[in-house]
């Protein structure tokens, strides 16, 4: 049977101000991307998001980030490759803890927003990336895009590198995403979004702005929690993937 894993980003409220909806949206993924507190998060919140994944019988990895609450972690930052690896490392250390208290721990590493694209290109900020990771132990997989030099880095460091894809986002034909700051970027067609995911499952193929085919192959699937709509599409991105016979499981 084909099967792929369905992940979300999560536990990005803070304080006051809701993001998503978490505990719904675990209904329908099988991973977790917890945010650590520099994009996103606050203790409290992180910690729901924990209990809530466990209960849910959903995987937990650490969504880690610049230090950019103020951007949501959506800003490129010319940090060296100590600072970035420190403050990587530093995340993950307060996830791991925050999940064991939950009752769950850290199976994986998922980098957010411009530190996630940053590193399909920049090779000094994906390597402080893997080397953080390294420096935590366990070997915990990194979750990226398709064709970034951090899967290289990754595998060179003798981590395991997961490919995915990005059920709500346009692509370019080139395989990266569409910059959020143009139009177009974030899809909402929930039927659309689904029609391309089994597609991607099925045949390897996912479909750029300009209509052209992208050959790519992915292990997971990412549907962003603050995306409008997004426990809805969630569902029905699950719901067409098991009517085309795909399994919905955890690549870890």
């Amino acid at each position: 049977m084909v099967y792929i894993d369905l992940n979300s980003d999560v536990g990005e409220s803070f304080g006051n101000w809701t993001m998503g909806d978490d505990a719904a949206i675990f209904r329908s993924v099988s991973s977790a991307n917890v945010a650590c507190g520099f994009h996103a998060g606050d203790p409290s919140t992180i910690s729901q998001t924990c209990r809530d994944a466990v209960a849910g019988g959903v995987t937990i990895g650490a969504h880690v980030g610049y230090r950019d609450l103020a951007g949501f972690g959506r800003r490129f930052l010319d940090c060296s490759p100590t600072e970035l690896a420190d403050d990587v490392l530093y995340q993950i250390g307060a996830l791991d803890a925050i999940s064991r208290a939950a009752g769950g721990t850290i199976r994986y590493v998922k980098p957010h927003g411009a530190l996630y694209n940053t590193i399909v290109s920049h090779e000094i900020q994906a390597q402080a990336v893997v080397d953080a990771v390294k420096a935590f132990g366990g070997d915990l997989p990194l979750l990226l895009l398709p064709g970034s030099v951090a899967l290289v880095a990754a595998e060179k460091a003798g981590l395991r590198g997961v490919a995915e894809a990005f059920a709500d986002r346009a692509y370019n034909p080139d395989g990266t995403l569409v910059s959020r700051r143009d139009p177009g970027a974030v899809l909402h067609d929930e039927h659309e979004v689904a029609a391309n995911m089994v597609r991607l499952a099925t045949e390897g193929i996912i479909v750029a702005r300009d209509g052209s085919q992208v050959k790519t192959t992915a292990e997971s699937i990412c549907l962003h929690g603050d995306t409008t709509g997004a426990v809805s599409m969630a569902a029905a991105v699950r719901r067409d993937l098991e009517a085309a016979g795909v399994e919905i499981r955890s690549f870890v």
